[in-house]
């Protein structure tokens, strides 16, 4: 029999239940979230909402010269799950950091600026977390994970990674049963790093192309070889630095 999706039902059991018992071990009260306006991050919003209550989560809009139709999805997800939020406008600490470190080749440096956004974020985020007694709770899911569409330090700087087993389907039929309104699940995906950015252009495959490999190991062979290929490529965003191992000195007499 084919893999198929998980059901959501099974999914939010898992999830909450895992996340209570990593809240509890840390010694932490809490988690926060960093609430973008897209699909991944009001899901996870939800989930906290459920397991922590209204005292010990928070939404942070981070907007950065954003799209401000963003902050409207944000506020939506917000309203609609009732969740406590607040908002810390980055723009100019992004601005005031671009003209320190200056960009010296734009034609080339695009994406490095993009990724400034995402790494000033989860600065935001740690500093509430800590000043709170909460964890971070990050939003990628497996699709993203696997291919390495995530900023190394940014958005994969977190404590937990709730969705991370999630692929997106998954994350889609989970944000049906929490009650995610449908604009939200409806809207095409976006990192939001520039305007008119969307995942799966910038990726060059839809998620249902990476779900259906992940899943079942189905695909067009340059679908394989693309994820396969960025598989590989984002290894070192999964794993921790690389240690030099120098090895033990030789034993030397004229040492003693």
């Amino acid at each position: 029999m084919q893999r198929e999706y998980r059901h959501p039902e099974f999914l939010a059991t898992g999830i909450e239940k895992w996340l209570n018992d990593m809240i509890s071990d840390s010694g932490r009260r809490g988690c926060v979230v960093g609430l973008s306006g897209g699909i991944d991050s009001a899901v996870v919003a939800a989930i906290l909402k459920n397991v922590c209550g209204d005292q010990n989560m928070l939404g942070v809009l981070m907007p950065c010269h954003s799209n401000p139709s963003d902050a409207e999805d944000a506020a939506l997800v917000a309203k609609a799950l009732d969740i406590p939020t607040m908002t810390v406008d980055i723009s100019s600490v992004y601005d005031e950091f671009v003209s320190v470190v200056g960009d010296r080749s734009p034609d080339s440096s695009r994406m490095a600026l993009a990724n400034i956004k995402p790494r000033l974020r989860m600065s935001v985020l740690y500093f509430i977390a800590q000043k709170e007694g909460f964890l971070v709770c990050g939003t990628g899911n497996r699709a993203e994970l696997t291919i390495g569409y995530f900023t190394k330090f940014g958005d994969s700087g977190a404590d937990l990674l709730p969705l991370g087993d999630l692929l997106k389907g998954e994350v889609r039929s989970l944000a049906s049963w929490y009650g995610v309104p449908q604009p939200i699940i409806d809207k095409p995906p976006s990192a939001g790093l520039w305007p008119g950015q969307t995942d799966e252009q910038e990726i060059g495959l839809s998620y249902d192309e990476i779900d259906m490999y992940l899943l079942r190991g189905e695909g067009a062979p340059e679908t394989i070889e693309m994820i396969e290929q960025a598989r590989k490529r984002s290894n070192h965003k999964r794993t921790t630095p690389e240690i030099c191992s120098v090895g033990e000195q030789p034993y030397n007499r004229s040492d003693v």
